[in-house]
């Protein structure tokens, strides 16, 4: 069986056992995913890249710790996000950047490409998850960029699911709120 075959558990546990250099195959899974959510975090290319190596450093450290009953993507992802979390508070300055947004987190009933200048929505969504507590900054992040599922937002944040849908829904509103303030979503 090839190791592309096997799932991340499945990897994990042969090179816990006799193929350390296999661990290459997991930072070919998690590059660009880690990468893509490391930047809704930190702006600069290089500072990414240093915690993106950070990152890949501390999971190979501690695949000893891993549980192989658990989802591996929810493990990897907590690391990252820990790391962001310590980036951002060791250079505060640094705040969340949204190269890339999806339109969703506010309404389907928002026609984008109609009545709202893309331009704008972009600009105001990036000051508003920006001006939301980070409590709430993380799960829509997770939710609607990483297409997480409310179960591994869980894992990642260690929070219960059932307050995961709260700061989602909370956050939501406070983004649709502030649109309204903002006359950009409208009434």
């Amino acid at each position: 069986m090839k190791s592309m075959d096997l799932s991340d558990e499945q990897l994990i546990e042969i090179i816990r056992k006799d193929n350390q250099e296999l661990y290459s195959e997991i930072i070919k899974r998690y590059n660009q995913k880690l990468s893509h959510y490391l930047r809704k975090f930190i702006y600069d290319s290089d500072e990414l890249e240093d915690v993106l190596q950070v990152v890949f450093i501390k999971v190979y450290k501690n695949l000893y710790g891993f549980n192989t009953d658990k989802k591996f993507s929810s493990w990897i992802y907590r690391i990252a996000h820990n790391e962001a979390i310590n980036h951002l508070r060791k250079y505060s300055k640094e705040r969340i950047s949204l190269d890339e947004v999806e339109y969703k987190i506010i309404d389907e009933k928002i026609d984008v490409g109609g009545d709202v200048d893309k331009k704008i929505l972009k600009d105001s969504m990036e000051k508003l998850l920006k001006n939301i507590k980070a409590k709430y900054q993380e799960p829509l992040i997770l939710f609607y960029f990483e297409q997480k599922s409310y179960e591994e937002i869980s894992d990642i944040l260690r929070i219960p699911t059932s307050t995961v849908g709260t700061l989602i829904s909370r956050g939501k509103k406070m983004i649709k709120e502030k649109l309204k303030k903002e006359e950009i979503y409208g009434k």
